[in-house]
C-alpha cells in the first residue's frame, strides 16, 4: 500500500478494514521520517481498530526517501525481467536491494519482486482469442504467436506482443523464464511438439497443450523420444487447464487460467 504526502492511496493491506487508520499513521511518518509498526486486530492494544474477520495483522509504515532510485531500480528489473530482493529493516524502515537468495538480517525481512507474469499463447482458434482477453485481467502480459496469421492481431485481443513468423523464427526470440507460462493451441501435433520442446527445455512455470485425452499418450511419447525425462514430462499440463467441466471457448480459457493460478510461483515476505 503506497500513500503520498497528498493522502492519495494505491493498493491496500486488509481489503478495507484498517486502510483509513494506516493512511492517518502514514501522514505522520511522512512528516517525521520515522517508521512505525502498527498492530491491529484480535488481542491488539488498539481497541478502536478491529478486523471484521477476527484476525490480527502487523503493518510496517515507513517513508521511502529515495523514491526515484527505488522506483527506477524496480522498473529496470521489470524491463529486464529480473528478480530482485529488497531487504527491509523492521526497526528503522530502511531498505537495500540484495542479490536474490540472500538471507535476511535479524529484525528484518526480504520482499521479492519477480518479473511480471507472462503468458505465451500459440494458436488462432476461439479458445486462443478468449485466453488473450481473459489473461490480462489476472495481470498477465500476453504474447500471441500466430504463424502465418494476419498482419494485425484481432481487434478484441489484448496482447503485449504479436508474432506471425514461423515458429522456427519466433520461438528463439522469446525469453521463457520462471515467470512465464506457455500454452500451445494450434490443433497441429507437429507445431504443438515444436512449442513444447522449446517450453519444456526452459524454466517456464506452466507448459500446456490443448487437445483430446486420446492425443496425450502420443504427445508424451514424442517428447520422450526427444529426450525429455519423466520428471520434465510431469510439468506438462495436457489437456491444458484444470478439469472444471469446461466446454465453451471462454470456459476452456478459464480452466487454463485456473491452471496458471495453481502453478504460478509466489513469494511471501522472506522472514529471518
Amino acid at each position: 500500500m503506497a500513500i503520498n504526502d497528498l493522502g492519495e492511496i494505491a493498493g491496500y493491506v486488509s481489503g478495507g478494514c484498517v486502510e483509513a487508520a494506516v493512511a492517518a499513521e502514514a501522514a505522520q511518518v511522512i512528516a517525521s521520517g520515522e517508521a512505525v509498526m502498527l498492530d491491529y486486530g484480535a488481542g491488539s492494544p488498539v481497541l478502536d481498530v478491529q478486523l471484521t474477520c477476527g484476525g490480527r495483522i502487523g503493518i510496517l509504515v515507513r517513508a521511502v526517501t529515495d523514491l526515484d532510485a527505488f522506483v527506477g531500480t524496480l522498473a529496470q528489473a521489470r524491463a529486464d525481467r529480473r528478480t530482485v530482493d529488497l531487504a527491509i529493516d523492521l526497526s528503522g524502515g530502511t531498505h537495500r536491494f540484495v542479490e536474490p537468495g540472500a538471507q535476511s538480517q535479524p529484525h528484518g525481512f526480504i520482499k521479492r519482486y519477480r518479473p511480471a507474469p507472462r503468458l505465451v499463447v500459440v494458436g488462432s482458434d476461439p479458445v486462443t482469442l478468449a485466453l488473450t482477453r481473459l489473461a490480462p485481467l489476472f495481470g498477465y502480459e500476453v504474447a500471441l504467436l500466430r504463424p502465418y496469421g494476419p498482419a494485425a492481431p484481432p481487434t478484441d485481443a489484448n496482447v503485449a506482443s504479436y508474432d506471425i513468423r514461423p515458429l522456427a523464427q519466433a520461438l528463439p526470440n522469446l525469453t521463457l523464464d520462471a515467470s512465464t507460462a506457455v500454452f500451445t493451441l494450434t490443433h497441429d501435433m507437429d507445431d504443438d511438439h515444436t512449442v513444447l520442446v522449446a517450453a519444456l527445455a526452459s524454466p517456464a512455470f506452466c507448459v500446456g497443450a490443448l487437445g483430446s485425452r486420446m492425443k496425450t499418450a502420443e504427445r508424451e511419447q514424442r517428447l520422450r523420444d526427444a529426450g525429455f525425462s519423466p520428471a520434465t514430462l510431469a510439468r506438462l499440463n495436457t489437456p491444458a487447464g484444470l478439469d472444471i467441466g469446461a466446454r465453451e471457448p471462454q470456459e476452456i480459457a478459464l480452466s487454463m487460467i485456473a491452471a496458471l493460478v495453481e502453478r504460478r510461483p509466489r513469494d511471501a515476505a522472506l522472514a529471518p
